[in-house]
C-alpha cells in the first residue's frame, strides 16, 4: 500500500509563491483512491494546488472535519478549479456541519460567526454532493471516517468558547461534527486529522476501535494543542509514545510551541506539515 499526502493549505508555507492562511487542507491518495481532507478557508488551497501541479479531476471524495470556516471555506474555489459541475464530488460530513457556529470572545461580550461561509445550494450548483452522517463512513475497505468521536480520556476537553447560535440562544458547541480520516494499513493505523477538537488521543482510540488496528503508524494534520495546559501536553506526548507513532506530521491548530516540543520529543519521526509539503509513505 502506498499513501501520499499533499498539504494544500496550512498556517505556514514551505516554498516561494505558495500561500499560507489559518486553515487546513490535505489531499490524501491511497493507491487509486483520492480523498481531500478539508478545503482551507479561502482560495489558498486552489492557488497552491495549481502551483503544486495537482489535478483535481480525479478527486473521489472530500471530507469536512467540522463546520468551521477555516476547514470548509475554500470549497467553492476548489470546485471551480475542478470545473466538473456535472460530475458530482462526494462530500462526507456530520449533520451538525451546517449549524450556526461562532466563537465567544475572551471577555464573553462578542460572538464571531465562524461557520461555513456559503449556502449548501451554492456548493451543490458547482458539483458538491453532500453525504451527512453521524456514523463512520467507509470510503473503501481500508479508508473510513471517524463518525462522532467519544470523549474517553480525562485530560482532553472541548474549547468552551466554541459555540452554536440558534435564534437568540447561544450554547457551547460540543463539536460532535469533529471528524478524522482513518486508513487501515499493514503497519498500523494512519490518522489524518483536521483539528481533533475532541482530542487527538480520543481520536486515535476511535480509529483503533473502528479499524481493528493494534498499532499506530502515522498521525498527520492538526491536533489542537495550541491552548493546551502542561498536563494535557504531557499526557498527549505520553500517549503518542505508548502508541509508538512512527511518523508525526503536525499542522494548523497544533500550535508553534507544542509543535516544537513534539519535534524535540520525536526527533526524525516528526515533521512540520506546512502548505506545499508532499510526503510519501510505503506501508
Amino acid at each position: 500500500m502506498k499513501i501520499t499526502t499533499a498539504t494544500l493549505a496550512e498556517n505556514s508555507a514551505s516554498w516561494l509563491k505558495l500561500l499560507a492562511e489559518w486553515g487546513l487542507s490535505i489531499l490524501v491518495q491511497v493507491d487509486d483512491t483520492t480523498v481531500l481532507m478539508d478545503t482551507g478557508r479561502s482560495s489558498v488551497a486552489a492557488h497552491n494546488a495549481q502551483l503544486m501541479n495537482i489535478d483535481l479531476s480525479g478527486l473521489d471524495t472530500i471530507v469536512f472535519s467540522h463546520g468551521h470556516e477555516d476547514h470548509t471555506g475554500g470549497l467553492l474555489h476548489l470546485l471551480r478549479l475542478r470545473n466538473l459541475p456535472d460530475k458530482p464530488v462526494r462530500i462526507i460530513a456530520h449533520p451538525d456541519v451546517w449549524s450556526s457556529k461562532c466563537w465567544r470572545s475572551p471577555d464573553g461580550n462578542r460572538y464571531e460567526p465562524i461557520g461555513i461561509p456559503y449556502s449548501r445550494a451554492e456548493a451543490e450548483k458547482l458539483g458538491a454532493s453532500f453525504e451527512l452522517s453521524a456514523e463512520p463512513v467507509w470510503i473503501t475497505e481500508s479508508i473510513v471516517t471517524s463518525g462522532e468521536v467519544p470523549m474517553v480520556t480525562d485530560f482532553e476537553a472541548i474549547d468552551d468558547n466554541a459555540c452554536v447560535q440558534d435564534h437568540q440562544h447561544v450554547t457551547q458547541d460540543l463539536l460532535a461534527d469533529d471528524l478524522s480520516l482513518f486508513i487501515k494499513t499493514p503497519k498500523g493505523l494512519f490518522v489524518v486529522s483536521g483539528c481533533a477538537h475532541r482530542g487527538i488521543v480520543n481520536t486515535i482510540e476511535r480509529g483503533l476501535t473502528l479499524t481493528g488496528c493494534t498499532e499506530v503508524f502515522a498521525v498527520i494534520g492538526g491536533i489542537h494543542l495550541f491552548g493546551a495546559d502542561e498536563r494535557r501536553l504531557e499526557q498527549t506526548i505520553g500517549a503518542l509514545r505508548r502508541y509508538d507513532v512512527q511518523r508525526l506530521g503536525v499542522s494548523h491548530c497544533t500550535g508553534q510551541l507544542p509543535a516544537a516540543r513534539l519535534a524535540r520529543e520525536f526527533g526524525d519521526r516528526f515533521f512540520f506539515n506546512s502548505a506545499g509539503t508532499t510526503t510519501e509513505f510505503t506501508v
